[in-house]
C-alpha cells in the first residue's frame, strides 16, 4: 500500500506540474530522435516523478530519463516504468486526452499501476492484491479518503452495441481492417477515439469492448494501463506472441496487442 500511494502521490503532482504548464500555454515544444514531441511539460513531470520514486530504490526506467543499458536492466526482478507525460500530441492540441503513468513490474509483469489525467481530474490505480478503481481528483478531499472512496472496476456495462476505442492519432489500414471484421461478428458496432493510455482505461472501465493497438507503442506507453486492465479482469494479449504482454525486454519496443474484455 505504501508503494501504491506514493506512486498516486507523484501522479498527482506530476500532473499538477503539467497542468501549471497547460493553463498558461507557455510551453517549448523539440522533436525527438523519433520524431515525437517533448515539451517542457514532459521534463518537468519527469522531475517531479523521479523525485518520488528515487527514494523506493527500485530501478526506475523512464521514457524522458536515461535509458538503462539491457546489460544492467536484464538483471532487474522489479522496476518502475513511467511515462512523465503519454499523450504529448494531445497535450500541444489541448484536448485534454494526456495522462501520467507509472506501473511497477515484477518478473516482466506489471503488479502496480497509476494512471492520472489532470486536464479531466480522473486518477485510475491498480494492483494485484486490490483490483483496479477509478477515482476523481477534483475536490480538496485528503489522498486517503479519495482511495477509500474509489469506485471499483469494472462499472456495469449497459445494453449498447459492441464499442471498440481507437487511437486519435495513430489510426492505421490494419486496424480499420479489424474494426471490419468485428462489425460482422457483433453486427453494428460503435468505435470511440482517445488519446493516450486512456484507451486502455475504457476498456477497465467496461466502456469500452476493445482496443486494437496495431502501430508502434513504447512499454512506458502501456506498462500503467496493462495493470489497470489486468486487475479489473481484461486482458492485454501481445498480437504475436498471443500471451499477455511482457515488460522490461532487451527491446522496449512493443509488438501490436489486443485489449478486449470477454463477453
Amino acid at each position: 500500500m505504501e508503494l501504491l500511494t506514493t506512486a498516486i502521490e507523484a501522479a498527482i503532482e506530476a500532473g499538477n506540474a503539467i497542468m501549471k504548464i497547460y493553463r498558461t500555454g507557455d510551453f517549448t515544444i523539440d522533436v525527438k530522435s523519433d520524431l515525437s514531441p517533448l515539451t517542457n511539460a514532459d521534463l518537468a513531470a519527469n522531475n517531479v516523478i523521479t523525485s518520488y520514486l528515487g527514494p523506493t530504490r527500485i530501478p526506475l526506467l523512464t521514457e524522458e530519463g536515461k535509458h538503462i543499458d539491457w546489460n544492467e536492466r536484464k538483471s532487474w526482478k522489479e522496476l518502475w516504468i513511467v511515462d512523465p507525460l503519454d499523450g504529448t500530441k494531445e497535450f500541444i492540441k489541448k484536448n485534454g486526452e494526456f495522462t501520467v503513468n507509472i506501473a511497477l513490474v515484477k518478473d516482466h509483469t506489471p503488479i502496480l499501476g497509476v494512471v492520472y489525467a489532470p486536464a479531466l481530474n480522473e486518477l485510475f490505480f491498480a494492483t494485484e492484491s486490490l483490483g483496479a478503481f477509478k477515482m476523481l481528483t477534483g475536490d480538496n478531499t485528503k489522498l486517503n479518503d479519495l482511495i477509500q472512496n474509489a469506485q471499483q472496476l469494472p462499472f456495469k456495462k449497459d445494453d449498447r452495441t459492441f464499442r471498440i476505442v481507437g487511437s486519435r492519432s495513430h489510426m492505421t489500414a490494419e486496424t480499420e481492417e479489424f474494426i471490419a471484421q468485428q462489425a460482422a461478428i457483433h453486427g453494428p458496432i460503435e468505435t470511440i477515439s482517445r488519446g493516450s493510455s486512456l484507451k486502455l482505461c475504457m476498456v477497465a472501465e467496461g466502456e469500452a469492448d476493445c482496443y486494437p493497438r496495431f502501430a508502434p507503442t513504447m512499454e512506458w506507453d502501456t506498462a500503467a494501463g496493462q495493470a489497470i486492465c489486468m486487475y479489473s479482469g481484461a486482458q492485454v494479449i501481445d498480437w504475436k506472441t498471443g500471451q499477455s504482454m511482457r515488460y522490461n525486454k532487451e527491446k522496449l519496443l512493443n509488438n501490436w496487442f489486443l485489449v478486449r474484455r470477454e463477453q
